[in-house]
């Protein structure tokens, strides 16, 4: 859905919203990235603060304050500072994503086993079953605001309504730090008061036909014929809209699939041709990978790697290992092998990735030893990586070909902007 801001349609009545029958949630985290970000930035909250990096790169997040200038997330950086030039432009830290979004779902998943997340910030509870151990659905979607907040030191917004499309709208119109409840007698003309891009899946193209088509309301898609929706937007869309817009989402709550793959990537500020500095950044995106996977309680077969070149070709390699594996280290080699397996000579690379696929949990696939490594071995050093990390943050410990004592001349470390 749009992340674009739309006022908070009128109600009807004067009285408190009756909760009774809305057991669906949307728990989206306010700003999630940049809110994270500044918990070790206290100094710049209330500022303009854009995450992200380098010239060439895109927004991850940007704070309310800097999204006043105009700034989105996936815009490019250089569009972002030009709007905004008086941001503060901090690095991401993903390993910290990642801590705080595995705290947040085991606070969701303390109150219902149905959870399905949408991404690291974001997820749809059902709490049909929790109304009577944990009282009416408003005061459960309270309850996990004032948790998330006390325990993570960020805010998230809610949607309590009857279906997922309803309580999605509604989080989006509570934000930020909010929650708004949309009773199952006020669905359709809450619904129908919303501009047509506030409605989830409705993109740039589809609103622009919908405008050429004189529809600006959702409401004014209800009225109108589906054949006529359908000429102008196709079967699956033209009906599926019409649908949507007199609140119609009989989708049920899909309970959370584990991960298919985790992976991390980077686009360089200039493009490389030098096979040990692209080496050295595989270095830092293995041990990212595989912290993360370690977070997730998940150990995975294959490596994936990616390859960006200047004219924008990407291309893949993937080696499967023999056993699973949560180890830096094992990722590393892995895809620094596939890297020289390439031959590139002097090639300009703009990006490189690298991802594990074929996750299982970690206590279903128990790792063997190496011959000759010692009792407390790689994996032990890992996650006491990982415990320094989680108190001290993620750049406490890194290999050591990883510290650089001063910016390297080729790749330009991005700087804060004031």
């Amino acid at each position: 859905m749009s992340r674009r801001q739309f006022a908070l349609p009128e109600r009807l009545h004067d009285t408190p919203p009756d909760d009774t029958g809305c057991t669906v949630l949307h728990v989206d985290m306010d700003a999630f990235y940049a809110s994270a970000t500044l918990l070790s930035h206290p100094e710049l909250v209330g500022t303009p603060v854009i995450i992200g990096g380098g010239t060439r790169g895109v927004v991850l997040s940007a704070t309310y304050e800097a999204r006043r200038f105009g700034v989105t997330s996936a815009m490019p950086m250089g569009r972002a500072r030009r709007l905004c030039p008086q941001a503060t432009v901090l690095r991401p830290d993903h390993d910290l994503y990642a801590t705080i979004s595995a705290g947040v779902m085991e606070t969701f998943r303390a109150v219902t086993p149905h959870l399905e997340p949408l991404s690291l910030d974001e997820a749809f509870l059902d709490v049909s079953g929790a109304v009577r151990r944990l009282g009416s659905p408003a005061t459960i979607a309270q309850h996990l605001r004032d948790t998330v907040h006390d325990e993570q030191g960020i805010t998230c917004s809610v949607g309590v309504a009857p279906s997922k499309l309803v309580a999605k709208l509604a989080s989006n119109l509570a934000k930020p730090d909010g929650m708004v409840v949309v009773p199952g007698d006020e669905v359709v003309p809450f619904v129908q008061q919303l501009p047509v891009a506030a409605l989830w899946g409705v993109g740039d193209r589809t609103e622009e036909t919908l405008l050429r088509l004189g529809l600006r309301t959702v409401a004014d898609i209800a009225h109108t014929p589906v054949e006529t929706l359908v000429r102008g937007l196709g079967e699956a869309t033209g009906r599926h809209l019409h649908e949507l817009a007199w609140g119609h989402d009989p989708r049920p709550v899909e309970r959370e699939q584990r991960e298919k793959s985790i992976g991390s990537d980077e686009t360089f500020e200039a493009d490389l041709d030098d096979a040990v500095l692209i080496r050295r950044h595989l270095l830092a995106l293995s041990e990212r990978t595989a912290a993360r996977t370690r977070t997730a309680g998940l150990t995975g077969r294959t490596v994936t790697l990616k390859v960006r070149f200047s004219d924008f070709t990407t291309i893949t390699r993937a080696r499967t290992l023999r056993e699973p594996t949560d180890s830096g280290r094992a990722v590393h080699a892995t895809a620094t092998h596939l890297f020289d397996a390439l031959g590139l000579q002097r090639a300009r690379i703009r990006l490189v990735g690298v991802r594990l696929s074929g996750l299982v949990p970690a206590e279903r696939a128990p790792l063997q030893g190496v011959l000759g490594e010692p009792e407390h071995g790689w994996r032990d050093a890992d996650r006491a990586v990982d415990r320094a990390r989680a108190r001290f943050g993620s750049d406490v410990v890194r290999p050591a070909s990883l510290v650089e004592p001063r910016p390297s001349a080729s790749v330009r470390r991005p700087r804060h902007l004031s």
